[in-house]
């Protein structure tokens, strides 16, 4: 159902645009850089030991929010990730970054071939001495694969309305899909089986999520509440989580699975505690309809997202605002993802882009086209491709989501340029997940066709012919057949919310923002 226009978007004056805030670095002060590299040589020669350049931190104690914490915010992701080392051990714990300086370099680790780097300072102390007798490698140029090659794995029937959440269980065994029908259904990963289907909602579900150890799954519905589900017992949850005042549009665990978070029509931000399904805390996060939310991979961080164009990021702990990012044309935004090393957000915007924002910085990286998204909340994620034999370290990254037009989109992450466009749904694509199961990497989708479709990557030594023959497509009669002799479908008529269709929000066409960086995100 079409919901009400919400209320006037207010523009922040303070925002900056990204073409205004995305600053060059590396283009000034070449004959400072040079006396810096040979002062370093003349260094490295007299201790026979490389020395790395220190870097000089940013400073960003220049609030751009009214609702940040008023300390200088490098203090404060530093001393943050100090006490996150005592409260939980990160699941990354090491950052690597992969450059690409044909389209601008990362200033975040200085590149083996930049100045003053080792490599570079090898090189120098060379020549200008022979003592040093150790030899330097050559570095093997390896060329970058244009595209991924995905294929149509298999065809889910069985949902009664459009479906607008999927995702993989945490070991990528199960599928999980959910929609306006008001029934999750679980599905076989390998051979594309119907496994059971939960039903208790009283209208349409517009998200779901699996818990980290991939026993329960959490849905949110346009009933105001959310449920969970166990997949092992088949039951559903004893306590349902109630507490919204509005349709519940975006759910997110914790990776501990303790904590659940949730964004509502109804502007808030919930923090639930599972084992008792009570409110922990409640964020004040928007002024308009709350989108979509997320958890960074150790839990410290929020992001929420709204009708209103705002994105924000939240400290889990203390419940504060710590950033506030905005476009300059304000378009309103459906979704947020964490990258895996948490250093990056990915916003769904109705006015046909994504985003990366490097949130610390308040700035856009990149911006990703190409798709049609101007009416439904899409949603999707980051995803690895290249050859898995370790020629790449970290992996080749890329950024996958759904079109308003029935396609589904690939984009290499650095590049930006569309890797593959995959055709199959016949209606809007709304929900993509990626996984990977015994070795094979795989996508499923989901949209208002009322179809789940699993994508299969075929690799340089895959048969064509046989690369898909390990399982038969469900047919739609098997599973609507199963569904009517155990089931009874839930009529609502708040259920096309779960269609997850803003189209009563105005959308704003937005410029491209310019990218700052070329920087890559390292998978988890």
């Amino acid at each position: 159902m079409e919901h009400a226009n919400p209320k006037p978007r207010r523009r922040d004056p303070r925002a900056q645009s990204p073409a205004e805030s995305s600053s060059d670095e590396l283009a000034a002060g070449s004959d400072h850089d040079e006396a810096e590299r040979r002062r370093a040589s003349w260094t490295m020669q007299k201790a026979f030991t490389p020395q790395r350049p220190q870097k000089t931190g940013r400073l960003y104690s220049e609030s751009e929010s009214p609702d940040e914490l008023a300390v200088d915010a490098g203090e404060y992701w530093r001393s943050s990730r100090m006490r996150n080392r005592h409260r939980s051990p990160s699941p990354i714990t090491h950052t690597k970054m992969r450059d690409d300086h044909s389209q601008g370099g990362s200033d975040d680790l200085p590149d083996d071939n930049m100045p003053g780097s080792d490599i570079d300072q090898a090189h120098d102390a060379d020549d200008w001495s022979n003592r040093s007798n150790t030899p330097v490698p050559t570095p093997v140029a390896t060329s970058i694969p244009n595209n991924v090659d995905y294929r149509e794995k298999f065809v889910m029937y069985g949902h009664l309305r459009g479906v607008s959440a999927v995702q993989f269980s945490p070991d990528c065994s199960m599928i999980a899909s959910a929609g306006a029908d008001a029934a999750v259904r679980i599905w076989d990963t390998a051979s594309g089986r119907l496994i059971h289907i939960f039903e208790g909602h009283l209208a349409g579900i517009s998200t779901l999520a699996w818990a980290p150890d991939g026993e329960w799954i959490a849905t949110g519905s346009d009933d105001k509440t959310i449920r969970l589900w166990n997949v092992n017992t088949l039951k559903a949850h004893t306590k349902v989580f109630d507490g919204h005042q509005n349709y519940v549009y975006q759910i997110a665990f914790a990776p501990k699975g303790n904590i659940l978070v949730s964004g509502s029509y109804d502007e808030a931000v919930f923090m639930w505690d599972v084992r008792r399904a009570q409110v922990m805390r409640s964020l004040p996060a928007h002024s308009d309809p709350v989108a979509g939310i997320d958890v960074v991979h150790d839990g410290t961080l929020i992001v929420s997202c709204a009708l209103d164009g705002l994105i924000r990021v939240w400290d889990t702990h203390s419940g504060q605002c710590l950033r506030t990012l905005v476009m300059e044309d304000n378009p309103p935004a459906t979704c947020v993802k964490f990258s895996p090393n948490g250093k990056y957000v990915l916003a769904w915007t109705l006015d046909n882009c994504i985003r990366m924002w490097h949130y610390a910085e308040s700035r856009v990286l990149k911006t990703f086209q190409g798709h049609v998204n101007t009416k439904y909340s899409l949603s999707g994620c980051f995803g690895t491709y290249g050859p898995q034999n370790g020629i790449y370290d970290p992996p080749l990254c890329f950024v996958v989501s759904g079109s308003e037009d029935g396609s589904i989109f690939f984009w290499d992450l650095v590049s930006k340029q569309i890797l593959q466009r995959l055709n199959g749904h016949t209606g809007a694509v709304l929900c993509v997940h990626t996984g990977t199961l015994n070795g094979k990497r795989m996508v499923v989708s989901c949209g208002a066709d009322k179809t789940v479709r699993l994508w299969e990557e075929v690799g340089e030594n895959d048969d064509d012919d046989d690369a898909f023959s390990d399982g038969a497509t469900p047919t739609p009669e098997s599973h609507l057949k199963s569904h009517s002799q155990t089931n009874t479908p839930v009529q609502d008529a708040d259920g096309d919310n779960a269609m997850t269709d803003v189209s009563a929000v105005p959308s704003t066409t937005a410029t491209p923002a310019e990218d700052a960086t070329a920087e890559d995100v390292t998978m988890a």
